[in-house]
Formats: structure tokens, sequence, C-alpha cells
């Protein structure tokens, strides 16, 4: 995977190492989000009536997920973070956080099944913090089971529900635990496709609280249709209808980056007229999802495999949202195209 990052966060694409988990016996790495995607708490989250604290988050999800990657996310950010927090502490650690003496004011927490039995009590924790309307924001992290197996055959580890050694077992055990936390989340990130700096990425995007408050960061994304759809594209835009400049023997092995490539795609048959539909498009949907409240919106740009066409018109696309006076926070992610061309 290729990355152009444009800030801290995404320091790294690396898939492999990445997802172990700083704690010992766990190896932890879009979907949707149901709350606000400013980063700010919604109405009856957050420590809104806690005189010191501006902000609480409790992360939670699948072991493996990434829930390490996100809290290195807030961590950077300033944020007083604690592991393998048990839920019965979680309101005593917020009422520590208000006394007088105390300086933090942003904090996050891990909480996850390796607290055992203690973590079933997270749900009726969070519904008593939420009726005294000081519930913290809660974020869960979530990948298919392959790709959990996967991440703990690279690391070696065991699942912390896996007694037997046989991960899917664990996994399943989680997944019933996991059921009531997953619907009461403010944002669910599906970390299946996702390296740990774009994890890390994403969770600074729709958690963070950020001074540009209103400003979208927009992320375009491309990708090959023969690589599988994206899970965290909000919009999906097809140019499989432009000519392939696979099959141009001199441009196969390059990808849109050269400018060779881009000199092809951009003086294809139809490509005026597809920008003439696409540019009105976005240029009314995103102040609309500005409006709205939108944080973070990633826009996915496929072709056939991820190296020619798509890369091209992402990087176009960026260019000019990029110079449009600072109105919104632009990156490209180019998924595949680093992968190996087909043959024809």
């Amino acid at each position: 995977m290729s990355t152009r990052p444009t800030d801290a966060h995404d320091a790294s694409p690396e898939r492999t190492t990445a997802w172990e988990d700083r704690s010992a016996g766990t190896p932890d790495g879009e979907s949707g989000d149901r709350g606000p995607d400013t980063g700010a708490p919604g109405p009856g989250r957050g420590p809104s009536s806690w005189s010191r604290l501006e902000d609480f988050v409790v992360i939670t999800g699948f072991s493996g997920a990434g829930k390490s990657q996100a809290m290195a996310c807030f961590e950077d950010a300033g944020y007083f973070c604690v592991d393998n927090l048990p839920p019965e502490m979680i309101a005593s650690l917020a009422e520590l956080f208000e006394h007088p003496g105390s300086d933090v004011r942003r904090a996050a927490v891990v909480c996850d099944v390796r607290g055992g039995e203690f973590f079933e009590a997270l749900v009726s924790v969070l519904g008593q913090l939420d009726a005294q309307g000081t519930g913290p924001r809660l974020l869960f992290l979530d990948a298919s089971e392959s790709v959990l197996i996967s991440r703990y055959k690279e690391t070696r580890r065991r699942h912390p529900l896996a007694d037997t050694g046989q991960v899917g077992g664990g996994i399943a055990r989680e997944r019933e635990l996991l059921a009531p936390i997953k619907g009461r989340a403010d944002v669910s990130i599906d970390t299946s496709d996702l390296s740990a700096a774009r994890l890390r990425k994403i969770v600074a995007d729709k958690m963070l609280l950020r001074s540009t408050r209103g400003k979208l960061a927009v992320t375009f994304l491309t990708y090959g249709f023969k690589h599988g759809v994206p899970h965290d594209a909000d919009l999906l835009f097809d140019v499989r209808f432009l000519p392939n400049p696979h099959y141009e023997e001199t441009l196969r092995e390059l990808t849109g980056l050269d400018e060779r490539v881009s000199d092809f795609v951009q003086r294809s048959d139809g490509i005026e007229g597809f920008y003439e539909r696409l540019l009105p498009l976005l240029d009314y949907l995103l102040p609309a999802y500005v409006r709205e409240g939108k944080a973070h919106l990633t826009i996915g740009i496929g072709c056939t495999g991820g190296r020619h066409r798509s890369v091209v018109i992402a990087e176009h696309l960026a260019a000019l949202y990029a110079e449009e006076g600072g109105g919104y926070l632009v990156d490209v992610v180019h998924r595949d195209v680093d992968k190996s061309p087909r043959r024809p």
C-alpha cells in the first residue's frame, strides 16, 4: 500500500507487526459511526458536567482489532491513557480526574475482555454514567473473523478467551460478550482492510477534539475492484469506463503517479465529461457534509487493479480541493498501487 501522510498519525503503512498489542497476550491492531462525526461529545454523552475533564473516551472491541493503535493515537494527542482498565474503575477514574489537584483534561481508557468476568459489567457502568450525564464517548473496533485469525497467526499470541488454543472459538465467545456493547458505540470502525497508520488517521479524524471544528478531512482512497471494495469509503466512484493503460505495453508496469500514465488518462475519451459531472456533485456534497457536522469523508475511486486510472483521478481531485483556500484537510491513499499488475 502506498500512502501520502498529512499528519503524525499516518507515519507508517506496515501491516504485519503493527497490530501486536503492547499488553501481554493480545495482538491488537471504516465501517460507520453512530454518533456525531465532529469528534465532540454528543448530547448526553461526554463529560459535559465535569468541571475539569474536557473529553473522556472508552476504547473497546475485538482482541486484535486495533485497540493499541487507537490508544497510541490518543497518546500522541496528549490524552492521559490507561490500558486494560476494569469497568468498575471507569467512574472512579473520572472522579479522580475531576479532583481539584488533577491536571488531566483529556483521557482515554481501553476496556476489553482481558478483564475477564469484570468486563460484563461494562454495559451497566456505561448506563449509570449516561444516566448521570457523564457518560464517556465509546469507540468500538471491529474486524472480520478471518482477519482476526490471521493477525493472531502473524503475532503467535494466544487469544485471551481461547482456553483450548482455538482462536476461532475465542472470537466467537468474544462476539457474544461484545454484542450489547457494539450497539452503544458512538463510533464503530471496521479495521479489516486498514493498515495501522490508516487506522490511526481515521481515529484521529473521527474522535479527536480539534480546534479546526467544521473543517472537513477528505481522503481520496484508490483501489482495485479485483482486490475488493474498501470497507471504510463513504462514497464510491467507478472509473473503469475509461481506457485502461494496462493494455499499453509501455505503461503497464508504471502507475498513475507517473507523468506518462497521467497524460494518457487525462487525454482519454470521456474524462472531461466525467469531471464536468463529478466536480459539481462534490462541490455540493462537501459543504453539505460540513453543515451536517461530519469530520471525515472517504471518497473511493476504483478501477480494475487500482494502479492507473483511479490513481490519476484521485491525485487530480486531491490537488483541486487542497487548493481551495484551506477549506478541507485533503490526503490521498493508494491502497493497491504497489500490487503487481496481472498479465494480459
